[in-house]
């Protein structure tokens, strides 16, 4: 019997490393196509340039993520956090890892209104508070 548990255990091992590298992969597709993003989002915002500060994949325990600092034709900068929803079993009103960079752009494009429905306190942004792009599509 030991030597049939020893023959399964690696299996199982290299299984779940499988999985592992499969969320690592989804991980690094997803800040690399928030980076690519940049130059949408400063189109969108009708800025001369954008830099993708910060990318952070969604988790059960954490919402996703992404800082933008956006360079404007006569020197100014806006510096500009959003978030979107947690990694779960998607409910149809959340927005897939693969909507995240489109939503930004949406918001970015329709004038980047700032209102208290969907500006959420945040630490860690510029100004202390974000945008919760999931309540501003959900208006």
């Amino acid at each position: 019997m030991t030597s049939t548990a020893a023959a399964t255990a690696p299996r199982h091992m290299n299984r779940d490393l499988e999985e592992d590298d499969d969320l690592a992969t989804t991980t690094q597709i997803f800040v690399s196509k928030l980076r690519a993003s940049a130059a949408g989002f400063a189109a969108a915002a009708g800025a001369h340039s954008a830099i993708v500060r910060e990318a952070v994949p969604p988790a059960r325990h954490r919402r996703s993520r992404c800082r933008v600092v956006l360079l404007y034709p006569d020197g100014q900068e806006a510096d500009v956090t959003f978030l979107g929803p947690v990694s779960s079993s998607a409910s149809p009103k959340e927005i897939a890892m693969s909507q995240f960079d489109t939503s930004i752009q949406l918001w970015l494009g329709a004038g980047q209104e700032r209102s208290r429905r969907w500006l959420v306190p945040d630490e860690e942004a510029e100004g202390g508070v974000a945008v919760d792009v999931t309540a501003w599509l959900d208006r």
